[in-house]
């Protein structure tokens, strides 16, 4: 069998690798004999594949996060020691992906590792802000009233990412049942319709003649539709991960009518809001818009954001760089930071943006879908209807006859 571990020889330092053995306690014999004192033992997967489980199922949410944040501070603020309370928490955890690294976290910190440090191992699931927020915390020593506020911080995002998620809902049912009826219309009614309208001999129109011939391609190659679809989905979020794609799609979005407004809202809430906590934090302002620009989700406004931690760095305010970008930053926003800067206080005058911005955010959501809904049906009416309306008028003008 073979055996990951980590473990730490004399001196403290961490080292990793995979060893083979009758057994685990064979491992530990062979660990032990070269002095490394192990932190962490498993037998590495040799299950067949399709036992095994699926790692795009198994990430870890934004609300195993934010639960996890929650419970810990509780426990934290309880004087539950942190091994003990991160034992506790991966015990728990249903999660088997999350379950096992929160273990490993309790290994970590038990063989001395910092928090932070630990976190910091996994930052596929711990973003930069919250690795360095506990670092902040660490060095504080407010610990405790750091884990709560990322609690806060971590269900007011998934508050957010949750209603966005449910205006997206109906929308994207509305289109699955368009394709679905437009599906049904081009395999089973059309071509029964095309049969009785080929029988009369009649001169059809060219709107008839683009849907009939349109529906014996869609039944001949559907195949090949649906290997260009999946192809092209494919592609797609191949290329959405590249840098380019991701600069080339994040200035499209803010171009876009309704949604660029949206979105820009978004966007300005979390830079404001994660600025402010790091800099709250006790993190330097260089180092708080360094981290700021990487979570902040638009390649373009992180671009912004580093233009100005480099200005920061010379000397300049940011909000000196802010107002060169008056259709990415508001004139208001500007002058708020600019308040801010001058005043001391830019982590408080950060603060009362980000609720104004939530409240907005919110109320668009909700504009959104008192919009979308009546919009989406009476699509789906005319694409459906009209389809049926190419078809079925050579049959009223026979009828007219």
């Amino acid at each position: 069998m073979k055996f990951n571990y980590q473990a730490r020889d004399k001196s403290g330092k961490t080292q990793s690798g995979v060893i083979e053995s009758s057994s685990k306690e064979g491992a530990l014999q062979i660990l032990a004999g070269h002095n490394l004192f192990v932190t962490f033992l498993d037998a590495v997967e040799t299950r067949p594949l399709f036992e095994r489980n699926i790692a795009f199922f198994e990430r870890v949410s934004l609300r195993d996060i934010m639960m996890f944040s929650r419970q810990l501070s509780v426990m934290f603020v309880s004087r539950v020691p942190l091994v003990e309370a991160l034992q506790t928490l991966a015990s728990q955890t249903k999660s088997k992906s999350f379950k096992e690294k929160i273990f490993r976290l309790s290994e970590e910190v038990e063989g001395g590792t910092p928090f932070s440090s630990a976190l910091a191992k996994y930052p596929d699931v711990f973003s930069p802000f919250y690795i360095n927020m506990v670092k902040s915390g660490e060095a504080s020593g407010t610990l405790s009233d750091v884990l709560e506020y990322l609690a806060d911080h971590m269900e007011r995002e998934y508050h957010l990412v949750s209603k966005i998620r449910s205006a997206l809902v109906y929308p994207a049912f509305i289109v699955f049942l368009a394709f679905a009826v437009l599906s049904l219309l081009m395999f089973f009614v059309i071509p029964n319709l095309s049969r009785v309208l080929e029988q009369t001999g009649q001169e059809l129109p060219g709107i008839t003649k683009f849907v009939l011939t349109l529906a014996s391609l869609f039944r001949g190659f559907w195949w090949v539709f649906l290997l260009m679809a999946g192809g092209g989905i494919f592609f797609f979020f191949r290329w959405k991960k590249t840098p380019e794609g991701t600069e080339f799609l994040s200035r499209l979005y803010l171009k876009i009518p309704l949604l660029s407004s949206f979105l820009r809202m978004i966007y300005l809430s979390r830079f404001a809001e994660n600025l402010s906590t790091l800099i709250s934090g006790g993190i330097p302002i260089v180092q708080a818009l360094d981290i700021t620009s990487r979570i902040v989700g638009n390649a373009l406004y992180s671009e912004i954001i580093k233009e100005a931690k480099s200005e920061v760095q010379k000397g300049n305010q940011i909000s000196t760089v802010l107002q060169k970008y008056p259709a990415e930053f508001p004139p208001v926003f500007t002058q708020m930071v600019f308040v801010g800067e001058k005043s001391g206080t830019l982590d408080k005058t950060l603060s009362n943006v980000v609720s104004f911005y939530q409240k907005e955010v919110e109320r668009t959501v909700e504009a959104f879908l008192s919009i979308v809904e009546p919009a989406l049906i009476v699509f789906l009416g005319l694409v459906v209807g009209g389809l049926l309306a190419s078809v079925l008028l050579p049959l009223y003008q026979i009828g007219s006859l």
